[in-house]
Formats: structure tokens, C-alpha cells, sequence
């Protein structure tokens, strides 16, 4: 089945003709209302060159709050208090380091300068937030991502130091369930939050999930 090709038009195919890895469609911008609608109906962007992919991957890999696992060994860092937490405090620096530091060892990064740019725009809109991990008063660890209605949409992290970003991700959630966010989207599979908690949905319905948590 061909790629589905977009243009000026503010509109994606139907999220179940996506290839069986999830590629939905190629092309098109990240203008702020492009990228509202996508995160919406459950797409997300991710380069490939310079090409943008958008993809709607099932399943889905998502954590529910209520079900995010703190092991001891983390139970007993938080207790220590030797890192430091804060949201939206330094956007711009978390995704800098999520380009540079989270692709270490491989060639490039998807997180562009266009990226950069369309999510600080997000950012200032209120849509775009990060989670950071301080350490004698050094920027370690931190996470950004998309926040709508009861859903959050992670999409990046880095750690510059053991556990940083693993203290940023449990206490970012922590601050999210208390603001009533039901559904943490973690797009695809990865250990390191599978240790957390996340899993497994089916795409259809992680998709009705969207359609009752974002108002």
C-alpha cells in the first residue's frame, strides 16, 4: 500500500491504513496545527533525512499514572534528595540535550532545528512542557512532551547522569496524575519504561482513550 503523501491540507488518512510498524504518512509541516490535530487522533512525527513520518503504531505503549512501578533502588534515591525536580523551568536546554545526548552513539537525530523550533513555539502556547533533574545545581536528566485535556504525550529524554532521567520521568508523573492526567503516551516499546510500568494497548483503544480524555 502506498505511503499516504500530504500537503497544505490540515487532514491525515485514517490511523488504520498505517503500515504494520505503524508509518501512517510522509510529508507535510510542523505547524502548530498540524501538530495539535496529529497528537489528537493519536499520530506522532518522527524524521527520517529529511523527510517528516508521521506514525500511528499498533499497539500502543502507553503507562497509566495509577500504574507507574517505583523500584527500591529509586524509592531510596528520591529519598536521599540528592536530585532536585522542576517543570518548565528550562525547556529549551531539555530539548537541546534530548538532541544531543539521547542519540549518543548513533547517526544524527531526529530532533531537528525545524523540530526545535515548532516545539518551543508549543511551548510558549502551553502546549509543549518538560520535566528537569538537577544536581548541584547542573541540568541532568529531564523529559518534554505534549500535554491535552487528560493526556500526556511523551516524546523525548535524556539522562547526563545515572537514574536522572528515570527521577525526572517518576516525578513528572507524580505531578500529572495530581493534575488529573489519566494516560501517559510512550509511543513505542522501550525496557527502560516498560521497568516503569508502561504497556501494551491495543491502537483502537488507546484512540477512544483520547477521544474521552482530551476535551
Amino acid at each position: 500500500m502506498p505511503i499516504f503523501a500530504l500537503d497544505k491540507t490540515l487532514v491525515f488518512p485514517p490511523v488504520h491504513l498505517s503500515e504494520p510498524d505503524g508509518l501512517l504518512a510522509l510529508g507535510g509541516d510542523l505547524s502548530r496545527e498540524r501538530l495539535l490535530l496529529a497528537y489528537r487522533q493519536g499520530i506522532f512525527p518522527w524524521y527520517e533525512g529529511t523527510d517528516i513520518l508521521w506514525w500511528c503504531p499498533d499497539p500502543r505503549f502507553v503507562l497509566f499514572p495509577a500504574e507507574l512501578k517505583v523500584s527500591k533502588t529509586m524509592k531510596s534515591l528520591i529519598r536521599k534528595q540528592e536530585f532536585t525536580f522542576s517543570t518548565n523551568t528550562a525547556f529549551d536546554q531539555v530539548i537541546e540535550n534530548c538532541k544531543s545526548v539521547a542519540r549518543r552513539g548513533q547517526d544524527g537525530t531526529w530532533i531537528s532545528e525545524e523540530v526545535k523550533h515548532a516545539y518551543r513555539e508549543l511551548h510558549v502556547d502551553g502546549y509543549a512542557q518538560s520535566a528537569e533533574t538537577w544536581y548541584d545545581g547542573k541540568l541532568v536528566g529531564g523529559l518534554y512532551g505534549i500535554r491535552m485535556g487528560d493526556v500526556f504525550f511523551g516524546e523525548s529524554m535524556f539522562s547526563t547522569m545515572s537514574n536522572a532521567s528515570k527521577f525526572a520521568f517518576i516525578s513528572y508523573v507524580e505531578v500529572l496524575k495530581a493534575d488529573g492526567v489519566q494516560l501517559i503516551d510512550c509511543q513505542v516499546y522501550t525496557p527502560h519504561l516498560e521497568s516503569l510500568g508502561a504497556r501494551m494497548i491495543e491502537r483502537a483503544d488507546f484512540i477512544k482513550l483520547l477521544d474521552d480524555l482530551i476535551r
